[in-house]
């Protein structure tokens, strides 16, 4: 006897178990938190990382209408005159003569450079352009007011290092008043000039106040190179490139210490030295500082006639470049999160999803971009290699030195340890007035600030010239 079906009935809701109900709606709920969320916060990041890669465009953008390298000039003008031949504060003096070009001082700051400041001595003393160098003695423990004074330098002694103050500063303050050269010319003791490299930057001060250049750097081996390679494409994200045919905002002004031109009476009567004695970026806020007052300053391709050879191990590159390069004491805290965002979004984050396989379109053509950035580098090292080409896979560590040397940023040099900022105020914005009041060891009026002369229409003209012009 076959049974009959049982007639199905609908369930009603509430017989099934109120437990089970409760625990599926929980897992739901689980599982559809967990993704909005993520979903979310990966999208924002596209975002902002899709604005920071228009930032980075539009800096990199510059680089089409930069201003070509120097070229050596190996001689004494050709008899053309230039507004800056006149007489006047902050221009070459009578003695100098038109056509005859400036006298020109190179002033080295050193302490402990026994080990690399020959070179550099040896070039300055044998280009016909300089007329001295000055190698002014910050408190060094070796040899290198030895080795100078023997290559035929003149070897001045810093005076004992007052409060406040970073030893450069005090080092080029000294040896600005002590030059005889209607034009100084700062270089860093492990710099190496080529001939003609003080005429052009002497040149370069018919068109600016101050002028600063971009070497080329020596590397030996290949991390070393990457590293460096990698530090150096975080200035051009944050910056662009070297020689803006239109100059930045004050605060955004950059420049490099290893060589530094400028007018000898300007910078006396403006007394930058002072303005800045307490930053270690000291290059960077003289240039934002003075920039701020109405100068006009300068940042050029040397066109090979100036190497630099900075360090000496890719542990070293670490360690002391990575230490200045985020601008700390010169940048408001607004700017330093912005550089850094920007920093992580475009340089950083693409190669570390590349490594983790999972980069999106954004991810693929920034890394694109940063080959190609990885390609022009390669004209800023003497000796070009393979390290250049790796430096992008870098990229991640620069970005995290920078972070840490950021949040902790680390004051000391060579044997000595600096406080805080003395300076005040950030350059570029309000500058800081001297200790000492107006009159200071560096004899009456050299401790004031400059006075801004303005045209008619309120503009600042530069120091040194016509208002008029």
């Amino acid at each position: 006897m076959t049974r009959s079906a049982r007639p199905r009935t609908a369930v009603p809701i509430g017989a099934v178990p109120v437990t089970a109900l409760t625990t599926a709606a929980r897992a739901a709920t689980t599982r559809t938190g967990r993704r909005d969320p993520v979903r979310a916060a990966l999208a924002a990041l596209t975002a902002c990382q899709a604005a920071a890669a228009v930032v980075v465009a539009v800096r990199l953008a510059r680089g089409r209408t930069r201003l070509p390298p120097l070229s050596p000039v190996t001689g004494p003008r050709d008899g053309r005159s230039s507004p800056a031949d006149g007489p006047g504060p902050g221009r070459p003096s009578p003695a100098a003569g038109p056509g005859r070009g400036p006298r020109i001082s190179v002033v080295v700051p050193a302490r402990d450079e026994e080990h690399r400041i020959g070179p550099c001595v040896s070039a300055a003393l044998a280009d016909p352009a300089v007329a001295e160098v000055v190698v002014v003695d910050d408190g060094s423990r070796d040899g290198t007011a030895r080795l100078a004074a023997g290559l035929g330098a003149k070897v001045l002694a810093a005076p004992p290092l007052p409060a406040g103050w970073v030893g450069k500063q005090w080092a080029l303050r000294h040896g600005t008043e002590a030059a005889l050269g209607d034009v100084v010319v700062t270089l860093d003791a492990d710099a190496r000039p080529a001939p003609g490299l003080f005429g052009a930057v002497a040149a370069a001060l018919d068109s600016y106040d101050l002028v600063t250049v971009g070497p080329r750097f020596v590397c030996d081996g290949i991390a070393e190179q990457a590293l460096h390679s990698a530090f150096l494409a975080t200035l051009v994200y944050r910056f662009g490139p070297i020689g803006p045919s239109s100059p930045p905002p004050p605060h955004r002004v950059v420049a490099n210490g290893q060589c530094t031109a400028f007018r000898r009476t300007a910078m006396l009567a403006a007394d930058g030295f002072t303005r800045v004695r307490g930053h270690l970026t000291d290059d960077v806020a003289l240039a934002r500082t003075l920039a701020a007052d109405g100068w006009s300053v300068g940042f050029l391709d040397s066109g090979g006639l100036l190497e630099v050879d900075m360090h000496e191990s890719a542990a070293e590159v670490w360690r002391e470049w990575g230490r200045s390069l985020p601008l700390r004491d010169v940048t408001s805290p607004g700017r330093q999160a912005a550089d850094l965002a920007v920093l992580w979004l475009t340089a950083a984050l693409p190669p570390i999803r590349l490594v983790a396989g999972r980069p999106t379109r954004l991810d693929l053509a920034l890394l694109a971009v940063r080959l190609l950035l990885a390609g022009a580098l390669r004209g800023s090292y003497t000796r070009p290699g393979p390290g250049t080409l790796l430096s992008p896979l870098l990229d991640p560590l620069a970005a995290f030195r920078l972070t840490a040397a950021t949040l902790r940023p680390v004051r000391t040099w060579r044997g000595r340890s600096y406080p805080a900022a003395a300076a005040g105020a950030v350059p570029g914005t309000a500058p800081a007035a001297a200790p000492g009041g107006p009159e200071t060891a560096a004899g009456p009026g050299v401790g004031r600030p400059a006075r801004k002369v303005t045209t008619g229409a309120g503009r600042s003209a530069r120091p040194g010239r016509s208002a008029t012009r």
